[in-house]
């Protein structure tokens, strides 16, 4: 926002000598600015999570009022016909049954104890037995060669390196609790030493997230090169993060079944050239239009829809533009056409009613630009572009990136959003309200390599817990579509 500066006492003297015009010249330009920065701060108050880019920690207290743009699909709430549901069933084969006899009649009080029993009434309960830690001894044997006198000792197992150590399962939990969930390190301490009271140490917990970071970044390295080569539309976004106490970015690289996290100090090119994915990425990727983006040329780009919808309504609703809601129906319509089309098993949209869908949009921009006509040439000796509305600055860009816009219209791999990478990274802005930040770069490295892992993990079906105690024997979980891209999965 451009900062005002009132009219010198030497300015309006002078407009004064100049006569009637100039004080009416100066008196409009000074109401004019005025004018601008009073719309400027009345957008930027008007501004929230449900019509813009902010984050809902941002609202404060006052939470904008939900507004839906799903329609009534008019079907009763709860579970739908043929839903499975998730109720806990009996087991047929129990660990411990335990009998509870009648031993006298409630009514006559008469004895029952040599009564024949008639049936059960079968109630289970489902809970986890005392927990405790198991020490293992491992002993290795020691001879001495009758024949030579040399001494010959056991070899130990693989990972058996000290007289006293923490084994993979437990250290796993100490990851899965810090790294997983975001347990600051005393806390997790405390959790292990209250369900086995017995915990490893904040050094310990670091090495383990340090090893395994390590374990995992060939598992990474290989998702990484996957996101270059697939098919499938790749999500990109990026988030600030603090790292050694200044604003540092996490990017985010992901598919449904892959996620690629990595730190770096810059958010623009200088970091995804360095990265290394989107310069050699030649198939759909989609983002929310950062600038950045779009100069990788060979690749086919598609902007987030949700971007657009946010700020639609922030049109619709602040500066009251009928074309803006007209544009919001479309693309949901356009949405929900592709999404019957898909159910139908076509891959594509009938022609006619693709264009149809593309004439609408056109006469909808020709009625935003009907409502923000381009604003005055600037003065002669005002230098850059011309200060456009934001409505005018949604026009142009839906205008000249029509094709990206509707991308998902187009080709059915390409989604109508970029809400994937968004939950990606959710995790990241969890960390730093938890956190507050990274002490180190090390510590961030270590952070994304490791959530990179769980993420694929998790979209890929597999226990966290138990892929966590893989990697750390060293052999890592890797998901099935990796396995052209290794020479031997562990």
């Amino acid at each position: 926002m451009t900062r005002y500066v009132m009219p010198t006492r030497e300015e309006i003297l002078e407009a004064y000598e100049q006569g009637v015009e100039a004080v009416i010249a100066l008196f409009e330009r000074t109401i004019g600015q005025l004018g601008e920065r009073v719309a400027a701060l009345e957008e930027q108050k008007a501004k929230n999570s449900r019509n813009s880019s902010k984050p809902p920690s941002s609202d404060g207290l006052k939470k904008p009022a939900p507004r839906s743009l799903r329609k009534r699909s008019g079907k009763k709430s709860g579970g739908q016909p043929g839903h499975k549901g998730h109720t806990l069933e009996a087991s047929p084969e129990p660990d411990h049954i335990e009998k509870h006899e009648v031993k006298e009649c409630a009514t006559c009080h008469a004895t029952l104890a040599e009564t024949e029993v008639q049936g059960y009434e079968k109630r289970q309960v489902f809970d986890v037995p005392p927990v405790k830690v198991e020490v293992t001894e491992h002993q290795a044997e020691i001879k001495q060669c009758p024949h030579c006198g040399q001494l010959n000792r056991a070899e130990f197992p693989a990972g058996v390196t000290e007289p006293v150590q923490y084994g993979d399962r437990i250290k796993a939990q100490g990851t899965y609790f810090n790294q997983y969930h975001h347990i600051p390190l005393d806390r997790t301490h405390q959790i292990l030493a209250d369900l086995y009271s017995l915990a490893p140490g904040d050094a310990t917990l670091l090495t383990t997230n340090q090893k395994l970071a390590e374990q995992v970044t060939p598992v990474n390295e290989a998702v990484k090169q996957h996101l270059i080569e697939t098919d499938e539309a790749v999500h990109c976004d990026e988030t600030g993060m603090r790292v050694e106490g200044t604003l540092h970015w996490t990017h985010v690289a992901s598919t449904e079944r892959a996620t690629y996290l990595e730190s770096h100090p810059k958010r623009g090119r200088k970091a995804m050239d360095a990265i290394g994915i989107l310069p050699k990425r030649t198939g759909p990727v989609v983002h929310d239009g950062f600038s950045s983006y779009p100069q990788y040329e060979q690749a086919i780009h598609a902007l987030c829809n949700a971007h657009h919808l946010r700020e639609l309504i922030f049109v619709a609703e602040h500066h009251e533009q009928t074309w803006a809601e007209g544009m919001i129906d479309l693309l949901l319509e356009i949405k929900t056409a592709v999404e019957e089309a898909r159910q139908q098993e076509a891959t594509e949209l009938p022609v006619p009613q693709r264009a149809e869908f593309e004439l609408r949009y056109d006469q909808l921009l020709i009625e935003g630009l009907q409502a923000n006509p381009p604003p005055p040439d600037p003065p002669v000796k005002k230098r850059g572009r011309k200060k456009q509305s934001k409505p005018k600055n949604l026009i142009d860009r839906l205008q000249s990136r029509k094709r990206e816009t509707l991308a998902f219209m187009y080709d059915f791999k390409v989604p109508f959003d970029n809400n994937l990478a968004e939950r990606d990274l959710r995790m990241v802005k969890l960390k730093q309200k938890v956190s507050g930040c990274f002490r180190t770069q090390t510590g961030a490295e270590t952070f994304c390599q490791i959530r990179s892992y769980i993420s694929t993990v998790r979209k890929n079906g597999h226990n966290v817990l138990d892929a966590l105690e893989m990697a750390l024997s060293g052999h890592p979980f890797w998901p099935d579509f990796l396995y052209p891209q290794i020479a031997a999965p562990g």
